[in-house]
């Protein structure tokens, strides 16, 4: 494996990650406070508490989720339609590197820093709820692999997109409503049972009921289930990826 090429790529999406901290930082630190003030002050002092937990710590991991998927797919799908946009894919086409260390150096990047952002939100949401943690192994694989599997839809994404407008199609009109519809800030045992099973048609469901019974041992589905569908998301994508370079699809036009 070539590493030193994993590394220049890396390490590169890294520092312009870096020069647009007050944006990568301080943006999702507003957005969590201020989605706490919304949901955790207004609709909290009229639902006290959901399946026995507080409403504030309820729509904890449900603001983590939101963000995190957004932040992945968005970074995955910018790293790698820049080289395209500008030609640069063409270096890396032609370098002696294979597309599973493009892969790790882009998706490694996207993942990162949407897993900086995760940490940040949640240590932000610990100074305005009392947070505890039941699993905190779990906790933190749910969260990477969440980072990971979004990071490589926006990869996709980034390869799709002929133009800025399709970039943005995806994480704005499908991620976006999908997490919330998903039971971000909500139980699905809330919804009337039609509503339920509708529900489960939704993959984020999965994801956010894993990544709350890490937190509160409260899921609306079996966590195995959960466990089984983000690593199914991310075993699929890493397979159109590698059709992708395999084909040259959207890359080579």
């Amino acid at each position: 494996m070539n590493l030193q090429a994993v590394k220049a790529i890396y390490f590169f999406e890294m520092a312009r990650f870096f020069r647009t901290l007050l944006q990568s930082f301080v943006s999702p630190v507003i957005s969590t406070s201020l989605y706490f003030v919304v949901f955790g002050t207004a609709i909290g002092s009229r639902i006290q508490e959901v399946e026995g937990i507080s409403y504030g710590a309820f729509i904890v991991p449900g603001l983590i989720m939101l963000s995190v998927m957004t932040q992945a797919t968005s970074n995955g799908s910018f790293g790698i339609y820049f080289p395209k946009f500008i030609g640069t894919i063409y270096e890396l086409l032609s370098a002696p590197i294979n597309y599973f260390e493009i892969l790790l150096g882009y998706v490694g990047a996207a993942a990162t820093k949407a897993l900086f952002i995760g940490l940040v939100i949640l240590v932000t949401a610990d100074i305005f709820v009392d947070l505890k943690i039941m699993y905190p192994v779990a906790m933190i694989l749910f969260l990477v692999l969440t980072c990971i599997s979004f990071s490589l839809l926006g990869f996709i994404l980034g390869i799709w997109a002929r133009n800025f407008e399709q970039l943005q199609l995806v994480p704005l009109l499908v991620v976006t409503p999908l997490v919330f519809l998903g039971g971000s800030f909500y139980s699905v045992s809330m919804l009337p049972p039609l509503w339920q099973k509708i529900t489960l048609f939704n993959p984020v469901v999965y994801l956010v009921s894993g990544f709350r019974w890490s937190f509160f041992g409260n899921a609306d589905v079996p966590i195995f289930v959960s466990l089984l569908a983000i690593s199914s998301f991310t075993i699929v994508c890493i397979v159109i990826v590698a059709w992708i370079f395999k084909t040259g699809w959207r890359i080579k036009q």
